[in-house]
């Protein structure tokens, strides 16, 4: 067939096209369903050839630093109880139940010492935190100079227990009070609430677990009996 027969052939009359033509015709167009098909279900997959692709990524990872911490396992216990054991040495270095009033003492006397007017030093009621220490706040209403406070401090930083003083809501401002000649004295109020803590240690532990008093039992129920008639 030549390429001018292609070009007569009437496309309002298929059936009277040869029959190579037609077949030629037939197989064109299922090639061209067969990929219109295939591109249809490829394009929505592939979206969801990337996200696995990317979960497959992700995955490798994890399993990569999961492995590592395996093979380290030992090493990472044996370096937190070697951590642990050196917060007991810090724990221990802070003072204990005994020693918390004689503390307390030190500390006042520090404030005095220093030459600074303590009008309130109230401890309060101590809580213990995490089982292993505890917390004594002290209402503080100090008046002194700015170098009487940096003397306070290293008194204070110079005892032979380690002491530990936050300062929770409290201010340090200047006095209102004048001196003889009007003139400002020079001297700060601190005011509020500082926190000073001591080591638990397990004895004391155990002793408080034993002190807590055990739920009560509940008392089983009667089943109701039917009243007669």
């Amino acid at each position: 067939m030549k390429l001018s027969d292609l070009r007569n052939l009437d496309r309002n009359n298929v059936a009277s096209w040869p029959d190579e033509v037609k077949y030629a015709a037939c197989a064109l167009l299922f090639v061209f369903l067969l990929f219109l098909g295939w591109w249809w279900t490829i394009s929505d997959k592939s979206d969801t050839l990337e996200q696995k692709q990317k979960q497959e990524l992700d995955l490798k990872k994890d399993f990569h630093d999961k492995q590592l911490k395996v093979v380290n396992l030992e090493k990472l216990k044996t370096q937190l109880d070697d951590m642990r054991e050196i917060l007991r040495q810090l724990l221990r270095q802070l003072p204990g139940k005994t020693e918390m009033p004689e503390l307390l003492d030190d500390v006042s006397r520090a404030a005095l010492s220093a030459g600074l007017e303590v009008q309130l030093f109230e401890p309060g009621q101590e809580t213990v935190k995490d089982g292993f220490y505890a917390e004594k706040p002290i209402t503080l209403h100090m008046l002194g100079t700015y170098h009487q406070f940096g003397t306070f401090i290293s008194s204070v930083a110079a005892l032979p227990r380690v002491v530990i003083l936050t300062m929770h809501d409290v201010s340090l401002k200047p006095t209102q009070q004048a001196g003889k000649n009007g003139a400002p004295t020079g001297q700060l109020s601190l005011e509020g609430v500082t926190k000073t803590y001591r080591y638990v240690d397990e004895d004391e532990n155990d002793a408080a677990a034993a002190k807590k008093p055990a739920a009560p039992a509940t008392a089983p129920v009667a089943p109701a009996t039917k009243a007669g008639p």
